[in-house]
């Protein structure tokens, strides 16, 4: 290319635009939820069908250690979500930084206790 094409290009705009803010969509929050819900009832229903006679044969421990896996971690961002989303009223209704941290910990313990009550 010529030296005049290049000067012709206005690259801060091109970044900028590039760079511009993106809204996610309106219901993001509730799929990836719903998402995680998901996630965490298949690998408790993949962990109830194992039989444990199966478990004697270490090539069967994949599946039910990738069940566990996946179904911790979902269960616990599910919790992470449910708390995070409810942080503003928490903090808005805190008197100061140790009333806050005590009521997040509180929410996260009650959280995750109904998660494991469902399964």
């Amino acid at each position: 290319m010529s030296e005049t094409a290049f000067s012709d290009i206005d690259f801060e705009h091109l970044v900028a635009r590039a760079l511009r803010p993106v809204d996610p969509p309106a219901n993001l929050r509730e799929r990836f939820e719903q998402t995680l819900t998901n996630l965490a009832d298949l690998a408790g229903e993949e962990l109830e069908a194992w039989e444990l006679s199966a478990m004697r044969d270490p090539r069967n421990w994949v599946r039910p250690a990738a069940a566990t896996a996946i179904g911790g971690a979902a269960g616990a961002a599910l919790v992470v979500l449910r708390v995070r989303n409810r942080q503003k009223a928490r903090l808005q209704s805190s008197d100061n930084a140790l009333e806050f941290v005590e009521q997040t910990a509180r929410a996260l313990a009650e959280d995750a206790k109904r998660l494991l009550e469902r399964r």
